[in-house]
């Protein structure tokens, strides 16, 4: 009973063992449609036609970005396809680990079957059983007889199972082995149409590069541009800052005022207290002889944060990495944050803020975390928007239009206003975040 109860235990492990490697293959299935799913919206992008200097940076930036992209997604197919075959090397280690359990007990099987050929007549187990010196001899061998039968009966179910283990540990491996053959074939693909964009950015650069003078113009132009907007942005973020702290100290005074209330009352309750204890009499207090010190409240610091903050803070910190894309629908990324030079382009170094996001035309800004709009302000006849999450700022620049209004609640994912869609077609999202007045890099906070 024992025996057939750990075979069911081991029927049961093998299960489990096969889900888990088709659980695996699955997961990383998931994670590359989604990877592939973003470079099939950001194909969708369309460059412009024009041929004038800004239009050409323009499809450059929206070009290196889905260059990016499908390399990221390379790079994970790759990083898959190795994961698949150390799974691959583990399910062949396990499957000649099973195919010698199975020819171990067929070898066992068969000696048995041989010794039971040998004796496999009624007379001579009889014989066998009746020629016992004594009656508890007789018992013994009738019962190593049983035994003996239950034993080849239960290795029969043994090399059976055994079997079944082996039957689907080879058709786990055929499964894993066609994942991935299918993904090198994929990997092959993509590899073919990175090859092209490849290309096609090498084209764009040598038109590029026959237009330098008009390349620093352009680029002088938008540097100029983006301080103007990045001083009004640093200045409403220190006008926000400075209320920040006043609430701080005001809640700080409040709570201040709360305890010396408390400690009055219960200092007038010990009072009343003692006077019953006497009879009434009053009690006069000794002079000690040193002066009372009065406990100062300790400084509220620069930036302090009163409690709402404060847990709203926490929790913005607590969702680094997964915070939503600030833009619906299809996009990339077509300006990352920080300084850097133009790979291809002479003496082309920009420095962004934030970073600066391409989707559709009527593609909406959206929040990327729970929060306050703090301030809506325009600069080039566009709308851009503050939005506070403690002592976090999320800043999402060229709107056309808005939706919503200074001092209003907002939701993740909710919807503040529409990107503006200029003459060439192109929906930017200018986007940055701080903490504080420290510049913080978006993308390290975004989930993507």
């Amino acid at each position: 009973m024992k025996r057939i109860f750990l075979l069911l235990i081991a029927c049961c492990l093998l299960g489990t063992l096969y889900a888990q490697s088709t659980r695996k293959i699955r997961e990383l299935e998931s994670k590359r449609k989604e990877l592939h799913q973003q470079i099939a919206e950001s194909e969708t992008l369309l460059q412009s036609t024009r041929k004038d200097v800004k239009s050409q940076l323009d499809n450059l930036a929206l070009l290196t970005g889905q260059i990016e992209e499908r390399k990221k997604y390379i790079h994970t197919i790759e990083s898959d396809v190795n994961t698949l075959a150390g799974e691959i090397t583990s399910l062949q280690k396990q499957l000649g680990k099973l195919q010698r359990e199975l020819n171990d007990k067929k070898q066992k099987y068969e000696t048995s079957v041989q010794y039971m050929y040998r004796n496999k007549s009624i007379q001579e187990k009889l014989m066998f059983i009746f020629s016992a010196e004594s009656l508890s001899q007789t018992y013994r061998r009738l019962r190593y007889v049983q035994e003996y039968a239950n034993y080849q009966r239960l290795q029969g179910m043994e090399i059976e199972r055994k079997q079944k283990q082996v039957t689907a540990k080879k058709k786990e491996l055929e499964q894993t082995k066609k994942a991935k053959e299918n993904l090198l074939k994929q990997g092959e693909a993509e590899k073919a149409k990175l090859e092209i964009q490849e290309k096609d950015r090498q084209t764009l650069l040598a038109n590029l590069q026959k237009k330098q003078k008009g390349i620093q113009s352009e680029l002088n132009k938008k540097k100029r541009s983006a301080q103007q907007l990045n001083a009004q942005i640093d200045r409403l973020i220190e006008i926000e800052i400075e209320k920040a702290r006043k609430r701080a100290e005001e809640e700080a005074r409040r709570k201040a005022a709360a305890e010396a209330a408390a400690r009055k009352a219960a200092e007038a309750k010990k009072t009343e207290t003692e006077k019953k204890t006497t009879g009434g009499e009053g009690t006069t207090s000794k002079p000690t002889g040193k002066p009372e010190v009065t406990k100062k409240a300790a400084p509220v610091e620069k930036f302090n944060l009163n409690n709402e903050d404060r847990q709203l803070s926490g929790s913005f910190e607590r969702n680094r990495g997964i915070l939503p894309i600030p833009i619906t629908g299809p996009y990339v990324i077509v300006s990352h944050y920080g300084q850097y030079a133009v790979d291809g382009l002479r003496n082309v170094k920009l420095d962004n803020k934030g970073i600066d996001i391409k989707g559709k035309p009527g593609a909406q800004a959206r929040a990327i975390f729970d929060g306050e709009v703090s301030a809506i302000f325009q600069y080039n006849g566009l709308n851009n928007i503050l939005v506070r999450h403690g002592n976090y700022i999320s800043v999402y620049c060229n709107l056309s239009s808005v939706s919503v209004t200074k001092g209003s609640k907002v939701n993740a994912r909710a919807v503040l206003g529409t990107v503006h869609t200029d003459s060439s077609g192109n929906a930017v999202l200018h986007f940055q975040l701080r903490k504080e007045t420290a510049k913080l890099n978006p993308e390290l906070w975004l989930g993507r």
